[in-house]
Order: structure tokens, then C-alpha cells, then sequence
């Protein structure tokens, strides 16, 4: 139902057919013709650049072209008119039986409205949020959690097989340190120790509770034993018990991932060793020395030999080190692993979110993914900038009982989790991010979420209203989908319903260039021409959605309203957030 693409396809089939007839070069390549909304809307509908980028190969004037397959495009019954601007673009004007026409479509489609196929079932594995288990979520994870539960959502609805991951970096020092941390609170909590926590270690309250719960399990049958009699227990309690409060959170945000992998899993598999087995195959792994990092001074850098991958050969800044010098596996070997384990899954199409703080890791992942797959990973690695909590325009006081951050539990339990989602998608993810708990709450059209969820309330509204007036009509898709749309002739009313028309090109532009941001921004536009009508009827009955005595244009608008709820409804579901049938003070 995009209607961008069925014209395009218009387009493509009349050069085809002048390829048949002579008039243009039979090898002559079109796939960088276009058909795209207009950026004026007063041009028109529709924009097509074919004369534009195919009049110098085929050795025709721009507007000669142009009038040819005007001349040929004109006759299609949907087409009003078609003018030619500047030097050769095609600017098409649409029938209003067209839009009457596409706006019963919408009716008709339902919850399945915008869906597409261009994922063609194409499997596509979409790693987010993957925190160290050090402790719970905070604000600073929200972010990457909706973008990537947004964009796995919408690449479902494109027609892709999607997979959500999460990779549980289980491995090396930090969970070491956990371990520790979790020692140091059993021991005190056992009367051991006292004081403050030595530096290095976790120092939130958040292991409080883990070690009770150890103590409940085990007793003090861990105290005063050496470190390697209990730093593996440790180290898997305390794991696993953060991956709980983890898989809590996201529940409470209504994040469910498939799929969880183990970082230490895959060292125990082997899958390291593989990676640099496969490395050397391909003489990528050599032994030698870095040089030290820039901004380092020179006597604070060990020279030491490593086993380097060639890095460099793939467009990193400098080889990367895979073994560190007590002989374990660097993070970066740990992570190619993980990466190769993907693609041995069936993965070709990988996306990664990351927080920006990754932003100088992606060159050496990229490169690393290349060498060892030949290429034939595509890999997307989106960064989310950081969220700044505000209480109206001033830093939040939140309270960090955790240590130096603000749990998400407590932004989702202070503002409910359907602002949260919405809110994170309301700035591109590479731009910071201002997040303001009074600001978000308010009922104002300055508060993205209420003027949404606002126009779906009132879509129920009107329909309530119109079933008041006329009692014994049926109101409902089935229904409405079968009456007369020509009393639709308002040029707002017709402005609307090409705006619900854009929602599937939103949607596979959105997928296509992984911006789920796309969504909100568009939810918002379709919201405000919503609330304009509302309000323009307030000075003119005439244009009112309940037309008390004239049931006819009252069923047209209901249909209208209908189509607009459609589209806010399926835009909120992508989301991840519940619409709303009405909205209490």
C-alpha cells in the first residue's frame, strides 16, 4: 500500500515500454529513478526524476523525455494532471476518488496497515542494551534498550526475521571485581569487615540484598577462605543474580529478548581459539609491538610483545592486540568470537547498539568481522548519544541509591515506562538527549507523548459522540469501510488522509536507514493535523466530525477519524506502547 512504490512501478513499466518501441536505449539503466513525496506540497503528490537522471544516457533533452512519459502517465485513471517543472521533473496531482479510494484501504488493512515485505523474510540479528552484569540498569541504558526494541519491532513489521540478543560480558576483570564486591558485603553483613568499601570494587547497596540471599543458600561456610576457593561462586552468584534484576527491568519495560549469550561460554567453547586459528590461516596474526596509544606518555607504556591482528589491513587505525600479557583473551578477541558465533548461526545482517562512549571500538569490530567472514557480514553499529535527566530544565536529584547513577527502575516507576519509550525515540540517537520528568507528564501539546496518545483518546471521543447523535448506526471498520467517501472534500480532510498515506513509505525508509526515531516524529505530524481539524471546526460547524443532521458527511469523517486511529495505533504498537482509549487528569 505504499503509494510511492505503486507509482514507481507506473514509471518503471512506461520506460520499459520505451525501450520496446525504440524511443529510448534498450541497456539504458533506471534504477536511480525516484518517485517521491514532493518536498513543496503545493506541486503536488507526487515527484518523479526519471527525465532528470535518464535524459544525458539516452541522449534526449530533460524535458522532451519528460513530456513523453507525461504524455503516457496522464492516462492512468488515478492521475488528475501531471506538470513538468524546471528542467524536467514530473509532478503528479492525484484524483480525489484516489485518496477516497486509499483511505477505505486503510480501513479495510486495519492492524495490518503499513506492513511490508521488504525484508523478504531476510534474517536479521539485533544485539542491544548487553550491560555488563555489574549491576542493575540505569538511565544510560534506556536509551540503546527502546532504540533497539523499537528498530527489532519495525524491521518485523518491514518483513524481516529478526532475533533480539543480549551479550552477557561474563568474562575478565569486571566480573572478577563483582565477585570481590559481593565477598566484601557477605563479609560484612556476617560481621567481618568494616568501614568502607576498598577501592576498585562495586561500592552500590544494590549487592546488599545478593549477599543476604548467599548467606540464606550457604551460611558463612565462604568466610575466611582463600580468594580461589570461592571467587568462582562468587563471581556465578553474582552473575546470575544480576542477570535476574536485568531480565526484571526489561520485563518492566516491556523489552523480552530471545536470545541470551555467555561471553565466558564461548572462551570455554573454544570460539576464541577458532577466531585466531582462522586469522592465521589467512596471515592476519603475527607477533609484535604496539606503540603507545596517543595522548600516553612513553614511560607509562610497557613495550612488550603481542599476538597483533593486522587490523590495519581493513581500514582500523592500528593492529589490535588479541592476547594480554598474562596469556588470557583480550575483550576484543572475546568479542570476534562472539561476532563469528552470529554468522555461524545462519547472521549476515547484524546490528549492534551501542552507547557512545563504544564509538572508537566499531573500526576494529568492523575489521575484524570482514576478515574473518570474507565480507559477507553487513554490519550496522548505531550509537546513542547520552540522556540527561532534568526536573523542569534543572539536573534531576533523583536519588542514586545504587551508587553514581539513577536506576532505571526508578525512572520507569516515576513516569511509567510508555513515557519512557516514547520519549527516547524523540531525538535522532546520535543526538543528546534532554529527559524532563515534569515536562513529560504535563498534558500539553510542548509534551510529545500526551499530544499522541491525546489524538488517539479523542479518535474514541468523536466516535462516542457520533453514536450519541445516531444511536442505531453502526460505527465500526467492518462497517465503515463500505460507505460513500466523496462528501469527503475538504482540502484538510484531503490533506490528512494523504499524510496517513506516507505511514508505510515511514515505515520502510525507517527500517531501511535503521531510524526508528522516524516514527515518533511522523506520530507527531499525523497528531497535530488531527487536533488542527478538531480545532478548526470549533469555528465553523460546518467542518465539525458529528454533523448532527446529516448522517452521511458524519459517517465520511468517523471513517476519516478511523483511518487516523488506525495509524496512531499501529505507530504506538511498533513502540512498544500501550494506546490510549482516554485520558484522565
Amino acid at each position: 500500500m505504499n503509494v510511492f512504490n505503486n507509482f514507481s512501478g507506473f514509471v518503471n513499466n512506461e520506460l520499459a515500454a520505451l525501450k520496446v518501441e525504440g524511443l529510448l536505449p534498450k541497456g539504458l539503466d533506471t534504477s536511480n529513478v525516484s518517485v517521491d513525496p514532493p518536498r513543496d506540497a503545493t506541486h503536488g503528490d507526487i515527484t518523479c526524476n526519471a527525465a532528470m537522471v535518464l535524459a544525458k544516457p539516452a541522449g534526449i533533452k530533460p524535458r522532451e523525455l519528460a513530456e513523453l512519459l507525461a504524455e503516457r502517465l496522464r492516462a492512468y485513471s488515478d492521475v488528475e494532471d501531471i506538470e513538468i517543472a524546471g528542467p524536467g521533473f514530473l509532478n503528479f496531482r492525484l484524483t480525489v476518488q484516489f485518496w477516497h479510494n486509499y483511505l477505505r484501504s486503510v480501513i479495510s488493512a486495519g492492524d495490518s496497515y503499513g506492513n511490508s515485505r521488504i525484508g523478504n523474510g531476510a534474517l536479521v540479528n539485533v544485539e542491544y542494551i548487553s550491560a555488563n552484569p555489574t549491576g542493575p540498569l540505569h538511565v544510560g541504558h534506556a536509551r540503546g534498550a527502546v532504540f533497539g526494541d523499537v528498530l527489532a519491532a519495525l524491521l518485523e513489521k518491514s518483513g524481516y526475521l529478526v532475533t533480539r540478543e543480549y551479550y552477557i560480558n561474563d568474562a575478565g576483570a569486571q566480573v572478577d571485581e563483582l565477585a570481590r564486591s559481593l565477598y566484601w558485603r557477605y563479609c560484612e553483613l556476617l560481621g567481618k569487615v568494616v568501614g568502607e568499601m576498598p577501592n576498585g570494587l562495586y561500592p552500590g547497596d544494590y549487592l546488599i540484598s545478593v549477599a543476604e540471599r548467599l548467606i540464606e543458600r550457604d551460611g558463612s561456610c565462604w568466610n575466611d577462605l582463600p580468594e580461589n576457593e570461592w571467587l568462582a561462586v562468587f563471581r556465578e552468584y553474582a552473575v546470575d543474580s544480576m542477570m535476574e534484576n536485568i531480565r526484571d527491568d526489561l520485563s518492566n519495560m516491556g523489552i523480552n529478548q530471545s536470545t541470551f549469550i555467555s561471553e565466558r561460554s564461548l572462551v570455554d567453547s573454544g570460539m576464541v581459539q577458532r577466531v585466531v586459528d582462522i586469522l592465521e590461516d589467512k596471515n592476519l596474526i603475527y607477533i609484535g609491538i604496539l606503540k603507545p596509544p596517543k595522548g600516553m606518555k612513553t614511560a607509562d607504556w610497557e613495550e612488550r610483545p603481542q599476538t597483533l591482528f593486522k587490523s590495519s589491513q581493513y581500514g582500523d587505525d592500528v593492529d589490535r592486540p588479541l592476547k594480554k600479557s598474562d596469556g588470557t583473551w583480550t575483550y576484543f578477541a572475546s568479542d570476534l568470537a562472539y561476532h563469528l558465533d552470529k554468522n555461524k548461526r545462519g547472521f549476515t545482517n547484524l546490528i549492534n547498539i551501542w552507547g557512545a562512549d563504544h564509538g572508537g571500538y566499531i573500526k576494529r569490530v568492523s575489521a575484524g568481522i570482514e576478515a574473518l567472514t570474507d565480507g559477507e557480514v553487513n554490519l550496522d553499529i548505531k550509537l546513542c548519544q547520552l540522556v540527561r535527566l532534568l526536573e523542569d530544565g534543572e539536573v534531576s536529584k533523583m536519588s542514586k541509591r545504587s551508587g553514581n547513577f539513577v536506576m532505571l527502575r526508578e525512572l520507569i516507576n516515576s513516569v511509567g515506562k510508555d513515557v519512557v519509550r516514547f520519549i527516547m525515540l524523540t531525538r535522532k540517537n546520535d543526538a543528546q538527549l534532554d529527559f524532563d520528568l515534569i515536562k513529560v507528564l504535563e498534558q500539553s501539546r510542548d509534551n510529545p507523548v500526551f499530544y499522541v496518545q491525546y489524538a488517539h483518546a479523542r479518535s474514541y471521543s468523536v466516535v462516542r459522540m457520533a453514536k450519541e447523535v445516531f444511536p442505531n448506526i453502526d460505527f465500526t471498520q467492518e462497517y465503515l469501510k463500505l460507505i460513500d467517501l466523496d462528501l469527503l472534500k475538504n482540502n484538510d480532510e484531503i490533506a490528512l488522509i494523504k499524510l496517513i498515506a506516507s505511514w508505510p513509505r515511514i515505515i520502510e525508509s525507517a527500517a531501511d536507514s535503521h531510524e526508528p526515531h522516524r516514527l515518533a516524529f511522523y506520530l507527531c505530524e499525523l497528531a497535530a493535523a488531527f487536533h488542527s481539524l478538531w480545532s478548526k471546526a470549533k469555528g465553523d460547524a460546518s467542518l465539525r466530525f458529528v454533523v448532527d443532521d446529516d448522517l452521511g458527511v458524519t459517517q465520511a469523517r468517523i471513517a476519516l477519524v478511523l483511518g487516523v486511529r488506525t495509524v496512531i495505533a499501529s505507530g504506538l504498537d511498533v513502540m512498544g506502547i500501550t494506546p490510549l482509549e482516554e485520558l484522565r487528569a
